[in-house]
């Protein structure tokens, strides 16, 4: 059965005309004239077919009709302030969804994310990791961090790091059989490669290049299709990647990794961030952009 709609001003104007017992008092109240006080009572009046006051010549009072009406409409108004109180804070605590490539979410970001838990406490962060298309449509991403060109329409899009490319290897290439000392040694060496259809990184064609070297076959040595499986090669010691500057920060302060050249060159992609434009105030979103670009900062620093 349909309900007739009602108007809140006119039971808002009701309210704070009985709680004041003056339709003067109720106006100054809601900022409007008691013209209008008199009229959303007199609106409720006819709606409903019983009188809410009794006007008297100096004053008004309840009649039954209104006296008994009072006690449910404020515990009504009060259940309203408290959803909307709730509304205030929803966003300011909860779950929030990153979607994000896998390789990126095991080098990077997952060993930095108990800082982002330790200066929020009231935020889970749900971590997608995928290397699927944006679709910041999807029911339930909130963020996507991204490696490409910055090219993604209808989104809030926000560069994190540049990427950089240089070889690098475990610390055990440098003293084995046959050293890697100096740039003729890669040539004793396995050259890991990335090829992947979803962004390019540079070749080892092309480090060799920027180096001066001409006589190093670079198309020799395993491919992987991440990031991520290239660099656990390296540090397993299968042969020397040429990285990403972003994945190998960690396992070159740890020692898992040596740099053993120090030429390197400038990818033409980058790590983004990702929301959607109408979403990226939210106090969630906030929280988490402000983290990682102050992580990112640090770690391009590094």
């Amino acid at each position: 059965m349909t309900r007739p709609a009602i108007s809140l001003k006119a039971l808002r104007a009701f309210e704070a005309a009985a709680r004041h017992l003056s339709f003067t008092k109720a106006a100054d109240e809601l900022g409007v004239t008691p013209a209008a006080i008199s009229n959303h009572i007199k609106a409720l009046e006819d709606q409903y077919g019983v009188p809410l006051f009794r006007r008297l010549t100096r004053a008004v009072v309840l009649t039954e009709a209104g006296q008994s009406a009072l006690p449910l409409l404020r515990q009504g108004f009060d259940k309203l302030s408290e959803a909307a109180d709730k509304l205030g804070t929803i966003n300011t605590g909860g779950i929030l969804t990153v979607s994000v490539l896998p390789f990126f979410a095991a080098k990077w970001l997952v060993p930095r994310l108990h800082r982002f838990y330790e200066a929020h406490v009231d935020i889970d962060v749900r971590i997608d990791a995928n290397m699927r298309a944006v679709d910041l449509a999807r029911a339930g991403v909130d963020v996507c961090i991204r490696l490409g060109r910055g090219n993604y329409p209808d989104s809030k899009v926000v560069k994190l790091m540049d990427e950089h490319a240089f070889p690098v290897c475990s610390p055990r290439l440098l003293e084995d059989v046959a050293p890697l000392r100096k740039l003729g040694d890669l040539r004793n060496h396995t050259l890991l490669h990335v090829e992947s259809d979803e962004f390019y990184f540079p070749h080892w064609d092309a480090w060799l290049k920027a180096a001066g070297v001409d006589d190093i076959d670079a198309s020799r040595g395993p491919r992987f299709n991440q990031l991520g499986l290239q660099v656990q090669a390296a540090v397993e010691g299968h042969g020397v990647a040429l990285a990403s500057s972003v994945l190998v920060t960690d396992d070159l302060y740890a020692g898992r990794l040596v740099r053993p050249f120090a030429l390197a060159i400038e990818a033409d992609i980058a790590y983004y961030l990702l929301c959607q434009e109408e979403a990226a105030e939210q106090p969630l979103i906030v929280a988490f952009r402000d983290w990682v670009l102050a992580e990112a900062s640090a770690s391009q620093s590094a």
